[in-house]
């Protein structure tokens, strides 16, 4: 028999003067009806599955560009510390992984061109320096060479020969030999950044002394104080405003052999003044400027520029006046407390 086959529903039963027709009901229609919310249900639970993985897949992606970007503004930081140290072919390579990544990253061309021109410059080629002749002193008279020189405070040729030394013998008085490595290097790096601004050969002697044994507070800041700076001199002429904020945190004496800290800090206040002024901000160009005068003078047109934004940020005020009445004849005030005259 056919599901579709024809149900006579007793309680239709014609009553007596009742004229309508008996109502056929198929059975396979109740199955389609069910088909069909089953289908509607599915098709609801698919697009709510699809929107959510899209909406998961548009997350992930937004995460990813921002850990992208992220990664090459760091990068162009370092491209731009590279070109002031002078090492033209990292920073090359670094700005263009850049590109390669973000076509239209700010600055990012520019910087690459004047990068090739730079590297393109011939620098002039130093003489070689005569081939060291090799010392074949045995270890005790290495040993006491490097004590001399340790004493005399020749730290690099104290730590030449230290070097040699322990190649010869790399167990010959290791406790001591150690301690005049703490010693030689410690006092090194100091001097490399105290002395000629060298901060990244300072770091370094520093960050090898500090395997023989812990810096002292001294040392510590010195280097601290030099990365400072140079992370710094990363915004110099890129980011005035972060060059300010940076700067403010180096201390003054810290410097690259061509400009102190301080130097750096009073140029970026005036640079960044000079922004705010062209921008319309007379009161943050004032603030730059005076705190820029405390470091030196200014140049001439930030000095200018200051003039003119102290006076529109402090307009001068007209001088209260006072009006003379009859009762109090001109240039003769009334004392205070005394009863007006009675007419």
């Amino acid at each position: 028999m056919s599901d579709d086959k024809v149900i006579t529903d007793s309680s239709s039963a014609p009553h007596p003067g009742n004229t309508q027709p008996i109502k056929a009901v198929k059975k396979g229609s109740r199955w389609q009806s069910a088909l069909l919310t089953i289908l509607g249900v599915t098709a609801l639970l698919v697009l709510g599955m699809l929107g959510g993985y899209s909406s998961g897949i548009a997350q992930r992606r937004s995460a990813q560009r921002e850990v992208i970007s992220t990664q090459l503004m760091e990068q162009f930081q370092y491209a731009l510390v590279d070109e002031q140290f002078g090492r033209y072919e990292a920073a090359r390579q670094r700005l263009e992984f850049i590109i390669q990544n973000n076509p239209s990253f700010p600055g990012a061309q520019d910087q690459l061109a004047k990068v090739m021109v730079l590297s393109s410059i011939p620098t002039p080629s130093p003489t070689p320096p005569p081939t060291p002749t090799p010392d074949m002193r045995g270890v005790q008279a290495l040993y006491d060479s490097a004590i001399q020189l340790v004493a005399a405070g020749d730290w690099a040729n104290a730590i030449t020969t230290l070097d040699t030394l322990r190649k010869q013998d790399p167990n010959f008085n290791t406790a001591q030999v150690d301690g005049m490595y703490y010693f030689a290097l410690r006092n090194y790096g100091v001097i490399l950044i105290q002395n000629r601004g060298d901060l990244e050969g300072g770091i370094y002697q520093l960050t090898l002394a500090e395997r023989f044994a812990p810096i002292d507070a001294t040392a510590t800041a010195l280097r601290e104080g030099a990365r400072a700076y140079i992370q710094a001199a990363s915004y110099f002429g890129i980011n005035w405003a972060s060059a300010v904020e940076y700067f403010r945190n180096v201390p003054s004496g810290i410097w690259d052999g061509n400009m102190t800290a301080q130097q750096r800090l009073r140029t970026a206040l005036m640079r960044r003044g000079d922004e705010l002024w062209a921008a319309g901000d007379a009161c943050g160009a004032s603030s730059m400027y005076e705190e820029a005068k405390g470091f030196g003078d200014m140049d001439d047109l930030s000095a200018k520029n200051a003039n003119q934004a102290f006076q529109e940020c402090f307009p001068a005020t007209e001088a209260p006046t006072i009006e003379v009445t009859e009762e109090t004849p001109a240039g003769e005030p009334t004392p205070e407390g005394t009863p007006p005259p009675t007419e």
